[in-house]
């Protein structure tokens, strides 16, 4: 957040429901910035506040990802396309990843935000990965597991702990939301290792350079 705190112009900053809500403009338009904190409660929390006390008109969402799509490495771009939480399962009455009262398991991004994220990606850094991006409330830090994520969703790309809750935030507003994940690491044994440099350093201003332009095209 740093990197696009530091890009934002007439900034004044609130504190409320334990986040600080950063309130400027970003590429000539009005922006909040905000984390969305860890987990798929925090950042459903972060995306309806967003939209109910602070008015947003659509969602960018950008972080880090485990990736786990076979062509996926540390240092590519994801933007995703559809979202899908990897750990709810309310079978047998519902079928598994179905949300509950919704007849679905995937949501999908907003097409037109997506496109222009995609063409920043290109842009600032180079070919992004387009594709299912998948949620849960655990940091993939094992072979097994990453394995097993592959084995059961051969679609998913890469795997994060935020991006499908707010998916389904904005599907029950009607917002449009579109996410860029940079991937920090291949969700496996290894996945700890350098994460805090990698976000510093590669991370954050990519994120910043990608917003941003995707914020000024036209």
């Amino acid at each position: 957040q740093a990197a696009l705190l530091a890009r934002l112009q007439a900034h004044r900053s609130e504190r409320h429901a334990g986040r600080d809500w950063h309130h400027g403009r970003l590429a000539g338009r009005d922006v909040v910035l905000v984390l969305s904190g860890i987990g798929k409660v925090a950042a459903a929390i972060t995306a309806t506040l967003l939209l109910q006390r602070h008015g947003a008109t659509a969602l960018l969402f950008t972080g880090v990802a485990g990736g786990i799509g076979a062509d996926v490495r540390v240092g590519d771009v994801v933007v995703g396309t559809g979202f899908l939480q990897h750990d709810l399962d309310a079978s047998p009455i519902f079928p598994r990843w179905e949300l509950p009262g919704r007849g679905v398991s995937r949501l999908a991004a907003d097409a037109a935000w997506s496109r222009r994220l995609a063409d920043a990606v290109r842009r600032e850094h180079g070919e992004p990965h387009e594709g299912l991006i998948v949620s849960g409330d655990r940091f993939v830090s094992s072979a097994a597991e990453s394995t097993r994520l592959q084995r059961d969703l051969p679609e998913a790309l890469a795997v994060d702990m935020e991006s499908a809750a707010v998916a389904q935030v904005c599907l029950d507003f009607g917002v449009p939301l579109a996410v860029v994940r940079a991937v920090s690491d291949r969700a496996d044994d290894d996945a700890h290792v350098d994460f805090p440099r990698f976000l510093n350093e590669v991370a954050a201003p990519l994120a910043a350079r990608i917003v941003e332009s995707a914020l000024s095209a036209p």
